[in-house]
């Protein structure tokens, strides 16, 4: 079962496993280059969602990057 977002609010504290799993809910099945899980997204440029593993947890700054991208994508469905 996919989590919630609110898993994002921790950026320390988040599994890779649990990111991956949130990315592909709301952005599809990324494409795999080396370590780096990269998903599209409707938009060019920033925030772009490229994961990479840290041992078992998500790197902080990519959580960051994830929360961002989420919420670009909620409020573009929000004025359509």
């Amino acid at each position: 079962m996919v989590k919630d977002i609110s898993i994002l609010e921790n950026t320390k504290n988040v599994s890779f496993n649990d990111l991956l799993n949130l990315c592909r809910r709301y952005f599809g099945e990324p494409r795999i280059a080396g370590s780096h899980h990269i998903f599209k997204t409707s938009w060019s440029g920033d925030p772009r969602v490229n994961l990479q593993r840290d041992g078992k947890m998500a790197k902080p700054y990519q959580v960051i990057q994830v929360k961002k991208a989420i919420e670009k994508l909620e409020k573009s469905h929000e004025e359509t």
